[in-house]
């Protein structure tokens, strides 16, 4: 058994700045918390972006606290800048994650771990007295089951496994989504695909104009009140609408960023609507989101009937020693960093640390 304060899960944006805040707090790394990672390498989920995503493309990338990203070649695949980025800062500032280490569970302790939560890994258990979880969404692609999908003779990919445009070159490809993933693969399948279909399940919205500090705020608002009502939560993106980009403006003057609604089945050769439509495809590409990695948290009971985990700020509500860094209003990058500062302060008073210093 280990033991140690603070057990940090995941080492994305949200686990790095967690465990920034706690080393600048005063905690040891390795002493007083560790940081367990299952991904092979430093970078979290960016390191499994497709290949061309470059990083003058990523939307919305934030620097970590306390050192910046500066001098990236903007051609460069946004996995190899972001995974050199977060391997210098892990160096840097010496967080010594633990890699791959897979948690299975985390429990209520009994006996000899003294009210701690025990943290069940691949490597051990670390009993803690406080848990943040920074596990991301990555690992849990979500994809909607139509009738018929199971009969489709093409291929179906998610963007959790999209191989990049030319995979599809020649081919009729339905692309599913209305996030900002889905119009990116959109606008790259279409320059060598045979044809491209755009389908959503609601109406697209287009931001024109900045995305300016107090429409974030309203964005946020929105999403932290479904976490304060133990609601699953949905991305910050999906209340900002999408936007508009001279590449994006072009593609929809030429038609490729026609939309259509969401098919009711899934036919042996393509896609077909109740009306009469139908589509034949090739590939069906789902970029459809992903959902919360929060199953290794089910033995606490942490869920709300409404099936999400009620939050205050980041704590659970069933359980102030778990704190989500990265879940819900805190999923974006800049959320991600502000969440990890909070979460720190909150656990510094759980533990009955020292107040954090200033500046």
């Amino acid at each position: 058994m280990n033991y140690v304060d603070v057990v940090v899960i995941g080492a994305g944006q949200a686990g790095l700045s967690s465990a920034f805040h706690l080393r600048r707090s005063g905690f040891e790394p390795g002493r007083d918390f560790v940081v367990l990672d299952h991904a092979p390498r430093p970078g979290g989920a960016w390191q499994f972006r497709w290949p061309t995503l470059t990083y003058g493309r990523v939307h919305g990338m934030h620097a970590l606290p306390g050192m910046e990203l500066t001098g990236a070649d903007p051609e460069r695949p946004s996995s190899e800048v972001i995974g050199e980025y977060f391997a210098d800062y892990e160096r840097t500032f010496r967080l010594a994650v633990r890699r791959p280490v897979h948690v299975r569970a985390v429990r209520e302790g009994s006996g000899e771990s003294d009210g701690r939560l025990l943290v069940e890994t691949s490597a051990g258990t670390w009993a803690a007295r406080a848990v943040i979880n920074a596990t991301g969404t990555w690992d849990r692609p979500f994809q909607p089951y139509l009738p018929g999908q199971e009969l489709f003779r093409g291929r179906q990919v998610h963007t959790a496994r999209y191989p990049g445009p030319e995979a599809f070159a020649g081919e009729r490809v339905v692309v599913i989504g209305g996030g900002t993933s889905a119009v990116q693969h959109l606008l790259e399948v279409s320059r060598v695909a045979a044809s491209t279909t755009w389908v959503t399940r609601r109406p697209p919205v287009f931001r024109e104009g900045p995305f300016t500090e107090e429409r974030g705020r309203e964005a946020v608002s929105l999403v932290e009140q479904r976490v304060r009502d133990g609601l699953p939560p949905r991305s910050v993106v999906s209340v900002t609408g999408l936007p508009m980009t001279e590449e994006m403006r072009a593609a929809r003057e030429s038609g490729v960023l026609e939309r259509l609604p969401m098919f009711d089945r899934i036919t042996p050769d393509g896609v077909a609507w109740d009306g009469g439509r139908e589509i034949a495809a090739d590939s069906l590409l789902w970029a459809t989101g992903f959902r919360p990695v929060v199953a290794h948290l089910a033995p606490l009971g942490l869920r709300e009937p409404g099936g999400g985990i009620r939050m205050d700020g980041t704590r659970a509500v069933r359980d102030p020693r778990v704190h989500l860094v990265g879940y819900g209003p805190s999923a974006s990058t800049i959320g991600a960093n502000r969440a990890g500062r909070a979460a720190v302060r909150d656990i510094r008073k759980l533990l009955a640390r020292e107040p954090e210093p200033v500046g």
